[in-house]
């Protein structure tokens, strides 16, 4: 069975990938094409141009994830497979101009879950053992995956596997991959994955994930508002074009505009607070 390392840019799953060597490393990046968000080293932006086959104009992410995920490439000895077959602001557009929420995650599953999974597909590497970096303090979350496996603890996906005649897509669920995690399997802590990165050449990002993830509380979404003002931008700007909101009873220019009575520090929060892409 071929084994795939899913990396997200953090220090866990690039943990994973340094120390759990898989067949293949695989890496779904969230891009915008507004200029205003543009990745401000034009060499770099051509490198994962030239990775994902498609133009890279900025991230929604933190910026350092970019380079994170090169100096990680450097730093195993080994390739890292990019995809990004869409922008966020496709993913709205394709779903009718709707924003996504706690309720209906459509960025997760359009540019992170999918991705990664018809890729494999396509290049045939389905059924495979994938890693998940969920630390050994995360047993619910691999729990929760584990269910939707068969009684194998394999799971299905609806993959596109042509066309007809009439240029429709045809579709077909089939056998995917069985979740395995090797560091809830070997009792792997955050602080182990915290010292082994001390003295490593690869940066980090403050928070992984989208830097205006609505699963956040609206005070780190404010910090975060103030650590990276252009993405956070982006999250105010599509909200007033788009269809909703993305989180009920507020909407990120309030959020943005809150006025706090103290003033807020990078160790007020963990990667508790942060939100998460589940693949």
């Amino acid at each position: 069975m071929i084994t795939v390392n899913s990396l997200s840019g953090g220090k866990t799953s690039s943990y994973l990938a340094m120390n759990y060597r898989a067949n293949i490393n695989v890496f779904a990046l969230v891009r915008t094409n507004d200029k205003n968000v543009m990745f401000p080293d034009q060499k770099v932006r051509q490198i994962v141009s030239d990775k994902i086959g498609d133009e890279f104009i900025g991230t929604l992410e933190m910026d350092d994830i970019i380079y994170t995920m090169l100096e990680l490439e450097q730093m195993g000895g080994f390739g890292i497979n990019w995809l990004s077959p869409f922008t966020f602001e496709e993913v709205i557009q394709n779903s009718g101009g709707y924003l996504p929420n706690k309720v209906k995650r459509i960025c997760t599953v359009k540019m992170k879950v999918e991705p990664i999974a018809q890729w494999l597909y396509d290049i045939g590497a389905t059924v495979c053992d994938m890693r998940i970096g969920f630390r050994a303090n995360e047993m619910r979350r691999a729990k929760n995956m584990i269910e939707r496996a068969d009684e194998n603890g394999i799971e299905h996906f609806k993959f596109k596997i042509g066309q007809s005649e009439s240029g429709r897509n045809k579709w077909k669920t089939l056998p995917y991959r069985k979740a395995t995690f090797p560091l809830i399997d070997n009792a792997i802590f955050k602080d182990t994955i915290e010292e082994y990165w001390k003295d490593k050449p690869v940066r980090f990002a403050y928070m992984n994930n989208c830097v205006g993830c609505f699963h956040r509380n609206p005070i780190l979404l404010k910090h975060m508002s103030n650590k990276s003002p252009k993405q956070f931008d982006w999250f105010v700007d599509i909200e007033k074009k788009a269809k909703g909101t993305f989180i009920s009873g507020v909407n990120y220019e309030q959020i943005k505009n809150f006025k706090t009575q103290l003033e807020l520090f990078d160790d007020d929060f963990n990667e508790c607070d942060s939100g998460y892409c589940g693949l």
